[in-house]
């Protein structure tokens, strides 16, 4: 039936290497995260306990240009789980709380980890680079989730870009907008960062990496998961034709439950599972919500 199928179910975790049960890795990174900064404030000289200041962190864990000319490249990784203070921690923590839920059920613990983990690393790497090219606007050491988190929100925006957001300016003013339009914007501001870095907070936001973390979460999900590389190397597999007529408003076909099933639900299963359920038409969303309402009522 529609939902015996192992990609209609939800991901059970079953790779004990991966399995925790009753937790999700979003919730342990959160936790992490907690962790880390609480150990961060103990090791700081106390005047400054509620932002954490420690030279050893900073030389060895934090990110920064000479760190990586050093030969440190643990601090793309170790950088991730430090943070500035509790609102950066905080910003951050909603922000893979509130894409990295959804992501991780429909990925699975290998995939989720891999595109939250990469993003982080490249949006590490962007900010060194940047930082090589113009290290007299981005020096300094980095910390932060930030780059993670932004890939979340390009992946998410990617595979559900029409979902509507309700976003809290400033925590008091509502604003709904789509996810597609809050990726666009979200890039936006991260470019304009880093062009106007020194008008822009001083330049102590990482907007580079932030760049760099959307651009992995875009890369994972059209790259790696949709595996569309024609626009990269031109022939390596023909790219997916486009729909561009509008989705039918003509009701879905009425046939006995075999026949539905058979002739419209199967090869729309069988496409989820070869190319994941981002690939689906507005047709074929209907049809499969059509099919998923019959087996409900039945």
């Amino acid at each position: 039936m529609l939902e015996d199928r192992d990609y209609m179910r939800q991901p059970e975790y079953r790779d004990p290497v991966f399995r925790v049960p009753g937790w999700s890795w979003t919730l342990i990174l959160l936790m992490a995260y907690a962790v880390v900064f609480l150990a961060e404030i103990l090791v700081s000289p106390a005047p400054q306990r509620l932002v954490p200041n420690n030279a050893f962190c900073n030389e060895y864990l934090a990110l920064s240009k000479e760190g990586i000319e050093r030969g440190f490249v643990w601090q793309l990784i170790t950088y991730q789980f430090m943070h500035a203070g509790l609102l950066h921690l905080f910003f951050n923590g909603w922000a893979i709380y509130a894409f990295g839920r959804e992501l991780e059920t429909l990925l699975g613990a290998k995939k989720y980890l891999a595109l939250f983990f990469s993003s982080g690393v490249v949006g590490g790497v962007f900010q060194v680079l940047t930082a090589l090219l113009w290290p007299q606007l981005f020096g300094g050491s980095v910390v932060g989730a930030s780059a993670c988190a932004f890939g979340l929100v390009a992946a998410f925006a990617l595979i559900f870009p029409e979902r509507e957001l309700m976003i809290l300016i400033f925590f008091v003013i509502p604003v709904r907008l789509r996810a597609r339009t809050l990726l666009i914007i979200s890039a936006v501001l991260a470019v304009g960062g880093v062009v106007f870095s020194e008008s822009i907070l001083g330049g102590k936001v990482a907007n580079a990496a932030h760049l760099g973390g959307m651009a992995m979460g875009w890369f994972f999900v059209r790259k790696i998961m949709q595996g569309d590389w024609s626009r990269l190397t031109g022939a390596l597999r023909p790219a997916p034709q486009k729909e561009i007529r509008r989705p039918s408003l003509e009701p879905v076909p009425k046939k006995n439950g075999g026949d539905f099933l058979a002739d419209e639900v199967d090869p729309i299963l069988d496409k989820i599972s070869a190319h994941g359920i981002q690939s689906l038409t507005a047709r074929e969303r209907e049809i499969l919500e059509s099919a998923h309402k019959k087996m409900t009522r039945s």
